[in-house]
């Protein structure tokens, strides 16, 4: 593990947002994903991510989801909001906006729709950082940017001080490794993996925590990974890994080529909360399609299996 300094640490889920059978933001159920997550103990709340369906939300509704989240976390945990826009003016503007709104750090991604380079993103990092003070992490996800971001070009900015870290959704354990390798003595530049199920791999080749979907459904699962990763007591956590990887399995139910991939994974989660009493509805965000019944039920077992309900 690494030595120097850190600011941020653990389990950081990326809230998903719940909607109505008429497709609003159900708040009601929203409150009790943010309860049910600091319950279990969580480190962070990422808002406004990938699972939290922030591509087909509108501003309004983007608002109305951190203000709720906010408003329940009351200061409890760090907020990690996603400043998820095309370019650096968009980024700049969306993150002032949050910031407002409760955030105490920025995830950005590179640019997309522009069709850019590792120095056009270096200067989209650096004005950003100039422009908001608050802690901002590189966001890499080239399956949305189609830009995987340069290792040398993060640890640069880390160096910098224009980065405080990294949330590493690349898939690229390779790149990653190389990642946590490179910044190790980096100080207040942390590293998150975005997997669900090679956690403890990542946090013993010194990663700072994870951020995972899965985290939504088995928020103290992934606690107790992580404290036993801490403790240094590796055969736990590899257990605990284990049957996370177990819970995973839920994102294989939906009949494959009915739903999209992101459909599928995230409405598997909401499937797994609805199930669990957490949600309402497990309605995804128009167009995409919820589970079915089957697939629901296929859901259930796979939770009565790892003791979840």
């Amino acid at each position: 593990m690494t030595s120097v300094a850190t600011r941020f640490q653990g389990v950081i889920p990326p809230v998903v947002t719940p909607r109505t059978l008429e497709g609003s933001i159900d708040v009601p159920s929203l409150e009790n994903v943010v309860k049910h997550l600091l319950d279990g103990g969580v480190d962070g709340l990422f808002v406004l991510g990938s699972s939290g369906e922030v591509s087909h939300m509108t501003n309004t509704e983007r608002d109305l989801t951190l203000r709720t989240i906010a408003g329940v976390n009351a200061g409890a945990v760090p907020l990690f909001v996603g400043a998820c826009e095309q370019t650096t003016a968009r980024v700049i503007e969306e993150g002032k906006r949050v910031v407002s709104l409760g955030a105490d750090a920025l995830v950005v991604t590179s640019q997309y729709y522009a069709v850019s380079n590792a120095q056009e993103n270096a200067t989209h990092y650096r004005s950003i950082h100039a422009a908001i003070d608050v802690p901002i992490f590189a966001y890499d996800v080239p399956v949305r940017t189609h830009f995987k971001l340069p290792t040398d070009l993060l640890v640069e900015l880390g160096k910098e001080g224009v980065l405080a870290g990294v949330k590493d959704s690349s898939g690229d354990d390779v790149s990653f490794r190389q990642l946590l390798l490179a910044a190790q003595d980096i100080p207040n530049f942390d590293i998150f993996t975005g997997h669900e199920v090679v956690v403890d791999g990542a946090l013993l080749g010194g990663a700072q925590g994870v951020v995972p979907g899965l985290g939504n459904v088995d928020p103290r699962g992934y606690k107790n990974l992580y404290e036993a990763a801490m403790a240094g007591d590796w055969a736990k956590a590899a257990a605990e890994q284990n049957r996370l990887a177990d819970v995973f399995e839920i994102v294989y139910t939906p009949q494959p080529g009915r739903l999209s991939g992101n459909a599928a994974g995230l409405g598997a989660f909401k499937t797994a909360l609805m199930l669990m009493g957490v949600i309402k509805t497990n309605v995804m965000s128009a167009p995409m399609l919820a589970l079915d019944e089957g697939e629901t039920a296929a859901v259930k077992v796979i939770l009565e299996r790892t003791g979840l309900i």
